[in-house]
């Protein structure tokens, strides 16, 4: 009865509205009703900066053949239809697209904009250049991208996200939790993908809303409110009105037929009582949105309106224009206790056969080559800094741009077709090309005897070689006959003392290598595995001892050559390093360091996965995004009794042709207690129509009893249990898929004697399938899509004069056995060495004599100083007015699980004045972690949430570091800190070389 009255009443009101008006004005302006149910509609639209196509056709809206969406048009439908109602209210996220379109606008709808986002109606979630991918991404780059975004955002419009909103990554990562969302300031962070069995348990207990502490380190001071939504990041079912959607309309007039009020305001309160009875408190929250919505933006507003005015009018729901902003105030004004999250959202599987762990390996080519990209760009900004900032040639920005989009969470990834993977890959190439010249430039200002600063031009011209992973660098392929003499210039990016090898192809053996102050140093050549792809005849190999941060000038390379091969093989040695094979069975046996006495039975094996095709019965295949193999083939050597050994004073080589189609090599090198492997895997055969997923084992016989360890983003590591979750009963249904977990900077097992670490140059998927063992994915081709929306199959081919074969990939992993507890600091230091590669940069001689003519040795830091071993700079960039960005990282963790032993899990020190000496610091002020607001700002606005429990993290006091004095200007940092500032100097760059 009393649904029926509130019928004649609205039947009244709209009878009325029509005679007086000609059209129906509907009450919005609802706000939060403290005794009802509040439902908060959050309008919004999910814009991928590439998926099935790229982000200039999302953007344009062309090649719509692919897919019907245009970002364009969504921005530009959204202005008036917030216009046409103050109470409406929509978010947005992605600023690659928005910054696009500001740029197009006049200047009176940007005065129009921003006074939309001034009075709340729009406002900025998330705020990166692009929703980042949590698993395949590295904490730097993650950093880095939303930092622009958020840059961006308060240059233009003075405001500061609030909010986390990773609504589409396939998973979420711990770091994204703490470090993304506390440490960047957010209030609360909102996701919509978690595995399937441990959402239907959350649904039950109520707890899809937890307080999340993502590091052990810092506890609770970088806890953040999570949420995941009940189903996906979309409207309750039958809510979707695009223009050419089928949920039904509100049709509200009674002169024409279809009238539904009643009927939408039922399947309205429906939808808000069942997700009332999953959730917490009070207050729902509807995801009105999904991908590239809004198109039409009046199309929604229009039954949103409607939808708020009629059920509000019914009663028994309280609905309003919303935005998540909104709804953590008032979640949090509730005082609520939550439930406590650690640890991560990984694996993600949407049903028993589907995980997503594919995605961490699908696309190594990609993966690497944006690994790369972000070392160099961390090099060239640093050296851009030094020089002084370009304002109208090169600079550091393109690479940066294409940085950003390519953390996308269908970009790094390997989810994306081919096409647009093709595109972020030139994206980053052109990026790079005007890096290498603003890294080339500045480097010959620095090593030129007059500072180019003042306006000159430096006279030296340097060239480098991206593609030295395959040996190819014709900047070093000069003829030495006619006395030229080759220069090669090495900096170091990470402010301590290092020693590694370079690699540098040249065409003639009889040449010397000297160091910067005219010494013969040790050198070596070795023949190029890659000779069948470049006509080079030989690689050099310099060892080269960095004692401090400096450039190195090196003329007349000289080297002795070595080479042997042999069949019968027991041990092979590399100072306390020994490495035993046999040539019987062409593979490691044992694995010896006479420093740690470290000894035990080691084996490295190939294997492959053949991908699921599908069937009637049960239709998931294997493909870009999800992991779903149908059996396990090991693969032999192809050849027994051959192993190529090459020997010298720098590095040891064991070659190995596994087949046809893989290649290896195991490395020692001089001065090292870690092994070095480079791979060649492809093209991977598939005549047999069967999709082959690639792997690699290291097996030990360790006593690991399910127990391994992977990094979270290349930060913290976190305990993995073979077939086991922590938050509830895991039903197996994939026993390799669903134990395969994100790999960025490593993976490592133990037992209570030794432990095995894993490192590698590039997101992989890896697990520990068999107890004492590692297992690394390193290549994936597969015949069918997984229907998880690409429509197309993952197989990367390469084709040259129209004939086309499948893709083969080159990349490295590090392997090292330590004394259980002794390893983190080998997996912290090698990991930043291997993210932070020496940049090289080559010159010929000219006819004066480069030592008297030029600069031998630069620090950028205190000649006397270097960082702390537990410390990176991982940015140094140069801003307006005389200041610079500062970001230090604190490496290791408070407890290293597996040991009796701590390494450097201790407050460490970084001594600003030794860090910019010959400057003046007129003033630091320490920033969040996006720079976007002074930390003490984002301190006091940052909301306590209260919890169920107290957890052991709790009760354990954490550590940060103090604020820094202005007198002695020293930055304590603790175990996994991360702190950002912005320095003042208090004159204008100038250039400080320093001789060492």
């Amino acid at each position: 009865m009393e649904i029926a009255t509130v019928f004649v009443v609205v039947l009244w009101v709209f009878s009325v509205g029509r005679a007086e008006s000609k059209y129906m004005v509907y009450n919005t302006s609802q706000g939060i009703v403290p005794d009802k149910l509040n439902v908060h509609l959050v309008p919004h639209t999910h814009d991928d900066v590439g998926w099935l196509k790229t982000v200039d056709q999302y953007y344009v809206g062309s090649n719509n053949s692919i897919q019907g969406a245009c970002v364009q048009n969504v921005l530009d439908s959204l202005v008036p239809a917030l216009l046409a109602d103050k109470n409406r209210k929509f978010i947005y996220v992605e600023m690659a697209f928005f910054e696009r379109w500001w740029k197009d606008q006049s200047e009176a709808v940007q005065q129009t904009v921003k006074q939309l986002v001034s009075s709340g109606q729009l406002e900025f979630i998330n705020g990166g250049m692009c929703m980042h991918d949590e698993a395949a991404t590295h904490y730097i780059d993650m950093i880095e991208q939303t930092t622009q975004g958020h840059h961006f955002i308060k240059q233009e419009f003075g405001v500061t996200p609030r909010i986390g909103w990773q609504i589409d990554p396939f998973g979420h990562s711990a770091v994204q939790a703490y470090l993304l969302g506390a440490e960047i300031g957010f209030d609360s962070l909102f996701f919509g993908r978690i595995d399937y069995q441990d959402r239907a348990k959350r649904k039950n207990e109520k707890s899809l809303e937890v307080v999340w502490r993502g590091s052990k380190s810092l506890g609770s001071s970088v806890q953040i409110f999570a949420g995941a939504f009940p189903e996906n990041y979309e409207p309750p079912s039958g809510f979707y009105f695009e223009v050419n959607d089928a949920s039904p309309i509100v049709q509200d007039d009674p002169t024409l037929f279809d009238y539904n009020v009643q009927e939408r305001v039922e399947d309205f309160v429906a939808a808000a009582l069942s997700q009332a009875n999953i959730t917490r408190t009070n207050h729902i929250m509807f995801t009105m949105g999904t991908d590239f919505k809004f198109q039409y933006a009046h199309t929604w507003f229009r039954q949103m309106d409607k939808l708020i005015h009629y059920v509000n009018i019914d009663g028994r729901v309280n609905a309003l224009y919303s935005t998540p902003s909104i709804y953590t105030d008032a979640k949090h004004a509730t005082e609520k206790s939550w439930p406590i999250k650690t640890e991560d959202f990984f694996p993600y599987a949407d049903r028993a056969h589907g995980y997503w762990t594919g995605y961490f390996t699908s696309r190594p080519a990609i993966k690497r080559y944006v690994r790369m990209m972000s070392g160099y760009f961390l090099a060239a900004r640093q050296l851009e800094f030094f020089n002084g900032r370009n304002k109208s040639g090169s600079n550091t920005d393109l690479l940066a741009d294409a940085l950003a989009i390519a953390q996308h969470h269908d970009a790094v990834t390997g989810t994306e077709k081919q096409h647009v993977a093709n595109d972020y890959a030139k994206r980053l190439s052109m990026g790079y090309v005007e890096a290498e010249k603003v890294a080339s430039s500045s480097l010959a200002c620095l090593v030129d005897s007059k500072s180019c600063t003042g306006g000159g031009n430096a006279k030296t011209e340097f060239q480098q070689c991206p593609l030295l992973n395959i040996s190819y660098c014709p900047p070093s392929e000069i003829d030495f006959s006619n006395g030229k003499n080759l220069i090669v210039v090495v900096y170091n990016a990470l402010g301590w003392k290092r020693e590694d090898v370079i690699r540098i192809p040249v065409m003639h053996k009889d040449v010397t290598v000297r160091d910067s102050a005219g010494r013969v140093i040790e050198s070596q050549s070795i023949g190029s595995h890659f000779l069948h792809l470049y006509h080079l005849l030989d690689s050099i190999h310099i060892q080269f001892q960095e004692r401090k941060p400096k450039m190195l000038a090196q003329q007349d390379h000289l080297y002795t050559y070595f080479k042997e091969v042999t069949n019968p093989l027991s041990k092979w040695v590399m100072e306390n390093l020994k490495l035993a094979f046999s040539a019987e069975e062409g593979k490691l046996t044992h694995y010896m360091n006479s420093r740690s006495s470290v000894k035990g039975s080691v084996q490295q094996s190939f294997s492959y996965y053949s991908g699921y095709n599908g069937s009637d019965e049960s239709p998931q295949s294997s493909g870009a995004y999800v992991f779903r193999p149908n059996g396990t083939f090991l693969i032999k050597p192809a050849k027994k009794d051959i192993l190529t050994v090459i020997r010298g004073p720098i590095i040891d080589e064991v070659h190995q042709q596994i087949n046809p189609w893989i290649y290896q090599i195991n490395r020692l090198h001089k001065g090292k207690e870690h092994v070095e492997v480079e791979f060649t895997v492809g093209p991977i055969p598939v005549e047999d129509r069967i999709g082959k997923e690639v792997a690699t084992q290291i097996t030990t016989n360790m006593e690991t009893n399910k127990i391994f360890y992977t990094d979270s983003n290349g930060r913290d590591f976190i305990k993995r249990i073979r077939d086991y979750r922590t938050d509830w009963d895991l039903k197996v249904n994939e026993p390799a898929a669903g134990n395969y977990y994100p790999i960025n900077l490593g993976i490592y097992i133990g037992d209570n004697k030794t432990e095995l670490s894993v490192l590698v140059d590039r997101a992989v998927g890896g697990s520990s399938i068999v107890d004492g063992q590692i297992e690394l994915m390193l290549h994936r081709r597969l015949l069918r899509d997984d229907s998880k929306g690409v429509d197309e199959a993952l197989n990367e081919t390469v084709c040259i004069n129209n004939k086309c074969k499948g893709l083969t990939i080159q990349g490295k992993y590090y392997y090292r056995i330590d004394p259980v507890g002794e390893g983190a600091k080998w997996r912290r230091t090698a990991g930043q060495e291997i993210y932070s590669p020496f940049l090289l940069a080559l010159t010929e001689e000219g006819e004066d004599n480069w030592m008297s003519s030029h600069v031998p040795t630069f620090s950028a830091i205190d000649s006397s100083y270097s960082l702390p071993d537990n410390v990176a700079i991982i940015t140094l960039q140069e801003l307006e007015n005389s200041k610079v960005l500062l970001r230090l990282a604190h490496l290791y963790e408070v407890v290293i699980s597996l040991g009796r032993t701590r390494i450097f899990p201790v407050m460490t020190e970084v001594e600003l004045k030794k860090l910019f000496p010959g400057k003046k610091i007129a003033k630091v002020v320490e920033m969040n972690l996006s720079a976007n607001q002074e930390r003490s700002e984002m301190e006091k606005k940052r909301l306590a949430w209260k919890v169920e429990e107290k957890s052991l993290e709790e009760s354990q006091m954490t550590s940060r570091g103090r604020a820094v004095d202005p007198a002695k200007l020293v930055v304590e940092l603790a175990p996994m800190e991360i702190r950002t500032f912005v320095v003042d100097f208090d004159e204008t760059f100038s250039l400080q070389v320093f001789d060492a």
